[in-house]
């Protein structure tokens, strides 16, 4: 197949960009002109110079008038990547946190810079295209969708989402598919088909506070498993946790960890489906990040591994593409009658018009393009945001390094209180998530989740600014 100019100047940059990572090319080092590039690689002067604008909107390399491109990255300058987290002794009662309640008020503030919310700003998703897909959406349902809709959920929109399961390595079909009120609802739905209250579920460590708040409403018991910011949860202590605590499900998000970031390897996810499979006990596996990665192919699922339907998938497209819009699924296996038994009686069914909109966007082909523009944009906001966060926090900082997704976790300097850093930072009007609330034990709190979903701008990089130098005064 013939290269396009869009993937000769993409090819190009993240050659160079490998090579600046490396420390081939370092921190100081002038590159070749626009037109000394474009003859090397024998491009067009406009893909050369695309290809020196994506690594400079990356923090890669700048740009200095009248004397050519420099690059601007070192890495041994980046923070080191925090360490395993620890086990806990044992299970605890869920309890919701005042300090998630303070951060949802603030976070409907519009005065206020938010790197607190794991959701892509709505400017920048494609709302003339889901408007005119919700225009065919009322046009094409019997009585233009005022109508219930069967339990299972749109008939188009499964088998749209049964076709994006090949990305992912999937072979389902749109009976196997349940949709649901968003994907906290498809992990309430499933959640409540595999246990009872007072049973205990394992989580990551930390761990989304929502699966926290979930858990809550249930009435399960949470065990959080030690869990690695590159690789995930800790399978070998899992293994030994499940008969010790009567673990009798996993709650999982094996893609891009909130808040770490963290990837399961594929190899690490067969094992984790071998391990259920020996205990006979499901996995929910969240997986709304997916879908937002940075690398060239999507990772798989612990769902790609199940032969005994043992894993429940849950996703979304409120992340992506619609969060207004509620709209989410599952797979959920051998308990697909129960979860929809479930379903029947909380909601009847799901929504019509907001599950059609997005059915008819898919087939014409739209998401894809639009999930290429919003991983680009995240992978180098990403970037930006690790740079500044290099410049402006204290030395001894670290840093997550996600591969995909919304957030990055940070870990200070134990003398700081995130809690503390999040009050001082809100006379400024920026906020972030303090890490105390990502776990049911009194851990975290010199840890914070950044979201890096906002474009980069000053205001963004002052945001950080401000965040460093009042952490860097509660050291002192």
């Amino acid at each position: 197949m013939l290269k396009t100019a869009d993937h000769l100047y993409l090819q190009i940059a993240e050659n160079l960009e490998q090579l600046i990572i490396k420390q081939v090319l370092k921190m100081g080092d002038k590159l070749p002109s626009v037109r000394n590039l474009s003859e090397e690689q024998g491009v067009s002067m406009s893909t050369a110079f695309q290809a020196y604008y994506y690594l400079e909107s990356k923090g890669m390399i700048e740009s200095k008038p009248k004397s050519g491109y420099y690059v601007t990255f070192c890495p041994r300058r980046m923070p080191e990547i925090p360490k395993q987290t620890e086990a806990v002794r044992k299970p605890s009662e869920v309890t919701v946190h005042e300090m998630i309640s303070r951060m949802y008020l603030h976070n409907s503030n519009p005065e206020i810079l938010k790197f607190s919310s794991a959701v892509f700003p709505v400017s920048q998703l494609p709302t003339a295209k889901m408007t005119k897909a919700m225009v065919q959406a009322i046009h094409r349902l019997p009585n233009g969708g005022l109508g219930y809709d069967t339990p299972e959920g749109n008939a188009d929109l499964r088998r749209q989402i049964a076709r994006m399961s090949i990305g992912w390595g999937g072979a389902v079909t749109e009976e196997d598919i349940v949709i649901a009120a968003g994907c906290s609802d498809a992990l309430s739905l499933c959640l409540s088909a595999v246990t009872q209250p007072g049973d205990t579920i394992a989580v990551e460590s930390p761990t989304y506070y929502g699966s926290l708040q979930l858990a809550e409403n249930l009435g399960l018991k949470v065990l959080e498993i030690p869990t690695h910011p590159l690789t995930g949860v800790d399978l070998e202590y899992l293994d030994k946790a499940i008969p010790k605590f009567k673990i009798k499900a996993c709650l999982f998000v094996t893609n891009f960890t909130n808040p770490l970031g963290a990837c399961m390897p594929d190899s690490h996810k067969q094992e984790l489906v071998r391990i259920l499979e020996k205990y006979d006990i499901p996995l929910i596996e969240d997986d709304i990040y997916g879908d937002m990665f940075f690398g060239k192919e999507r990772p798989y699922v612990c769902k790609t591994f199940d032969k005994n339907g043992l894993v429940l998938l849950c996703n979304s497209f409120s992340k992506s593409l619609a969060p207004g819009y509620r709209v989410g699924w599952t797979l959920p296996g051998r308990y697909r009658e129960k979860v929809l038994r479930i379903k029947r009686n909380r909601a009847i069914s799901s929504p019509s018009l907001p599950s059609a909109a997005i059915a008819c966007f898919l087939e014409n082909g739209r998401y894809e393009h639009h999930l290429r523009g919003m991983r680009k944009s995240l992978h180098t906001q990403f970037m930006r945001h690790l740079q500044a966060i290099s410049d402006y926090f204290p030395e001894d900082t670290c840093v997550t390094r996600p591969g995909g997704g919304f957030v990055c976790w940070i870990e200070l300097n134990p003398k700081i209180n995130a809690f503390e850093l999040y009050e001082q930072s809100l006379k400024h009007k920026v906020i972030f998530a303090p890490g105390r609330i990502f776990s049911l034990q009194d851990r975290y709190n010199n840890c914070l989740r950044i979201s890096y979903n906002n474009p980069w701008s000053k205001p963004v990089e002052d945001g950080l600014k401000t965040i460093g130098r009042l952490a860097k005064k509660l050291m002192s």
